[in-house]
């Protein structure tokens, strides 16, 4: 590029820069950037859009159009050449606008008389702010330097938009991170609250776009990337060689920090006027930009590790640390983009909720929410670029919405239900210690699931009778490495102590699909659900499965223990995994060491495969526990992480209804005890019909215990059977309409 060019470039940035410094609303310093962009570049009309919502642009400011037209003319998304550089985020140059496909004419802006057409995005990391465009009369097509300098000062305008350098009464921006805000996810952990927004890993501001001195910005541009490739040199060197993915992962990082093109690209966007955070921040921008774009896996995670190493120049160049003082507010509600299961316990019980702008259902960070018991939203796109520390957050985990700073309206309806709630567990505590007895005389098992060794306090103030489910997962995930026997048999003696006497059931390692550990090397499965996980993992890694079977049975020390394989799918992987429990029982007797009073071995039932295993399967079970979880998304063939399916199909449809029925069927033949876990046991009406169905165990979240047994106190079972056969009898897909028809004939 030439030399004059590279001086122009930062005339116009230095001009900008002080233009932004002069004081006056924000209205007024927008119509000073366009007059003064359309000056520099020699073009009749320069104008800037921004995004009034997610779907609408605004005209808020030109030089050369209509000025009646400001804060009138608007378009969705797509709509016009302006909208469509907004939905790709792409740059459109043209010397004949008209000709174009999707050109809109917009009658109250007068534009007609202008040919050529450069429209940037004003974005930042990804997010497109609004649209810069430049006009003129003459056709002819900008050229890549005048392409660059635009696209520099859309780049400066997105930070000093985000910064709120142009807030003002008006205009499209005055509502940004003030105006309420409502962000449609999907629900982790169920559950709701009200709080404050505490972000997990605060953004760095770049505070300073502009360079005054190139040449010391070179300077400090070299001396952080220095600073980085050491800090990564020594991450490298501390990492245990055993990791081969961690070991991966930095090489990557590695190859980054070393990479001359990523310097040359950065050093080039200094000598052009942008201060050295200002350039980092650029090719951030680019690098996201592509990852959206790339369909490639392997390539995405990639371009997300240049992503991570691109932050980390950022907090050395601006000395902005992950921990920035920020006091955590009262009654914390957890906003990041992503968050591993060790991070998230870290926060532990502190915490009111969190929300997510990944994630999954099954996720590491969803089995902790789960385990602590707090609500969790997932896939809240873009929550972390509109949450502010502190901002009020109202979390509705059953729904999966969020509203980020609400309406006083909304913020007061959503109280009053939170009072509601409040009220009910008050209710809820009055029968605590009372049995889940139907009207009909059926008494109803009702168990909590649990995770940690936090949960069991819960346990008597719950009312629970038992935990139906301990995941034993957890202890694996949050850690760097695998935890020693030793370690597992003092935590699973602890959990039986908590317990005070109440059954406990074990489910060993359920890892796979979903939850694979630090320290295991993950498989490149088309569909991991259906993969290797659970039980097939444990058979074929039997040195793992045998160090906890072992420490279980210490655990123990001469109490009763329950111990449930996960995930059996046929009858050999059931007989496989009970052989190796005997025979570590037959080991344990030979070393001396005390056996457990009474051993149960179970099974979980997640495969409709194993609803017809040979009848020897249900006679060697002591016990079967239906994973509904699993089991309702292989029923229906409908993948639970997946929105658009998942929903679709009904716990209460009576196909599924009779599945299970068969099921209870098959374990009253052989006297084997049966129950329920999972997320639809907690809740009452499907809680109320599985146990008309035949059910009389359901292990859940503590919470639900409460409004579970509160239902089943008041219903008489055959009553609810005959509502569901007569629903069956009439051929209704489910029976849903005709409960809820019941209950409110019944008030």
């Amino acid at each position: 590029m030439p030399e004059q060019t590279d001086s122009e470039s930062r005339k116009l940035l230095s001009r900008l820069q002080a233009t932004l410094a002069e004081a006056g609303a924000g209205q007024e310093r927008l119509d000073r950037i366009t007059h003064l962009i359309a000056d520099s570049m020699g073009t009749e009309v320069c104008s800037i859009y921004l995004l009034l919502n997610a779907d609408t642009l605004e005209l808020c400011a030109t030089e050369g159009l209509a000025s009646e037209s400001v804060h009138v003319t608007r378009m969705r998304l797509g709509e016009g050449l302006v909208g469509r550089v907004a939905l790709r985020v792409r740059v459109i140059n043209t010397a004949h606008a008209p000709a174009e496909p999707g050109f809109r004419y917009m009658p109250e802006t007068g534009e007609e008389c202008f040919s050529s057409f450069l429209g940037v995005p004003i974005q930042r990391l990804g997010e497109c702010l609004g649209v810069l465009v430049v006009q003129s009369r003459q056709e002819r097509g900008f050229s890549d330097d005048e392409v660059y300098a635009l696209e520099v000062v859309a780049m400066v305008l997105a930070e000093m938009t985000e910064l709120g350098a142009f807030v003002g009464e008006g205009e499209a921006l005055s509502a940004r991170h003030q105006s309420h805000v409502v962000f449609h996810g999907s629900c982790a952990q169920e559950g709701t609250t009200e709080g404050r927004v505490y972000l997990h890993e605060p953004r760095v501001v770049v505070t300073r776009p502009i360079a005054d001195d190139p040449r010391a910005e070179l300077i400090r541009l070299r001396a952080a990337a220095d600073q980085l490739r050491v800090s990564v040199d020594l991450m490298l060197s501390n990492a245990p060689k055993s990791d081969g993915e961690q070991i991966e992962v930095l090489e990557a990082y590695r190859m980054f920090a070393n990479s001359r093109g990523w310097m040359r690209r950065m050093e080039e966007d200094i000598t052009r006027g942008l201060s050295a955070e200002a350039a980092v921040e650029k090719e951030q921008s680019t690098a996201r930009a592509r990852m959206e774009t790339v369909p490639d896996a392997y390539l995405r995670e990639r371009l997300h590790d240049l992503d991570d190493l691109s932050n980390r120049l950022l907090r050395v160049l601006t000395s902005q640390g992950v921990d920035t003082g920020v006091q955590m507010p009262d009654r914390p509600v957890l906003v990041a983009r992503n968050i591993g299961p060790a991070e998230l316990l870290d926060y532990g019980r502190s915490l009111k909720g969190v929300v997510l702008e990944e994630g999954s259902v099954g996720s590491h960070a969803a089995i902790v929410a789960r385990a602590l018991a707090i609500p969790l939203v997932i896939n809240a796109k873009r929550i972390t670029t509109e949450a502010l520390n502190g901002d009020l957050i109202l979390v509705d985990g059953d729904q999966g919405i969020v509203h980020l700073r609400p309406e006083d309206r909304v913020a007061a309806a959503f109280r009053d239900k939170l009072a509601m709630q409040a009220a009910a567990q008050k209710r809820y505590a009055s029968i605590r210690d009372k049995p889940a007895k139907t009207l009909c005389g059926t008494n109803i098992s009702l168990h909590m699931n649990a995770g940690l060794m936090a949960d069991l306090p819960s346990l008597p103030s719950s009312g629970a009778e038992g935990v139906g489910l301990f995941r034993t997962e957890l202890q694996f995930l949050t850690r760097s490495q695998v935890p020693r026997r030793g370690e597992l048999a003092a935590l699973y003696a602890r959990v039986m102590d908590a317990a005070g006497g109440k059954r406990v059931v074990f489910r060993t390692l359920d890892i796979g699909s979903d939850k694979v550990l630090p320290y295991m090397k993950p498989t490149d499965e088309p569909n991991p659900a259906l993969g290797w996980r659970a039980i097939r993992v444990g058979l074929d890694k039997p040195g793992v499965m045998r160090m906890q079977l072992q420490a279980l049975l210490r655990a123990a020390n001469g109490r009763s223990l329950a111990i449930m394989f996960p995930f059996i799918a046929q009858l050999d992987e059931f007989t496989q995994a009970r052989d190796r429990l005997l025979r570590e029982v037959e080991r344990e007797a030979a070393l001396g060491h005390r056996l457990p009073r009474n051993l149960e071995i179970g099974a979980m039932l997640e495969t409709p495969s194993l609803a017809f295993a040979p009848r020897h399967f249900f006679e060697l079970a002591d016990f079967i526990s239906i994973g509904g979880n699993d089991l309702k998304q292989f029923f229906f063939a409908a993948d639970r992480e997946n929105e658009r399916v998942r929903r679709r199909y009904d716990t209460l449809n009576v196909s599924f209804l009779t599945f299970l029925e068969q099921i209870v069927h098959r374990c009253d033949d052989t006297d084997t005890p049966l129950g329920f876990c999972g997320e639809d046991a907690g809740r009452p009406l499907e809680a109320m019909c599985f146990a008309a169905m035949g059910l009389r165990s359901l292990s859940m979240r503590p919470a639900s215990i409460g409004p579970v047994k509160s239902l089943l106190r008041r219903v008489n079972l055959r009553e609810m059977r005959g509502l569901i056969n007569e629903a069956r009898a009439n051929g209704a897909q489910s029976v849903r309409p005709a409960v809820m028809d019941w209950f409110r004939q019944k008030g």
